[in-house]
């Protein structure tokens, strides 16, 4: 288990943000790269005001043209990048 900001969460998580979400949200989260700005992502170093259910749902099915990671990801995974992309605020 790894804590940062004080949000527990898998080891995996940093890893998974990576695999799966850096390309467009960036590795700090800030949606500063070309897929990123081209889709006009959110910029998570400001904050989440989505609940965490909405957050796993978008995760899980996906929202806009991000595709969802249902069947890909367990529920475990999604809680942790949830959690993850919270710690991401600045």
């Amino acid at each position: 288990m790894v804590c940062v900001a004080g949000l527990t969460y898998g080891a995996d998580a940093s890893a998974l943000w990576k695999q799966h979400c850096a390309s467009c949200h960036g590795a700090d989260g800030s949606g500063s790269t070309a897929m990123g700005k081209k889709l006009g992502v959110k910029d998570y170093t400001k904050g989440v005001s989505d609940s965490d259910a909405a957050m796993a749902k978008t995760i899980s099915d996906g929202a806009g043209k991000m595709k969802g990671f249902k069947g890909k990801l367990s529920d475990a995974d999604i809680k942790a990048l949830v959690a993850y992309v919270r710690s991401l605020k600045k």
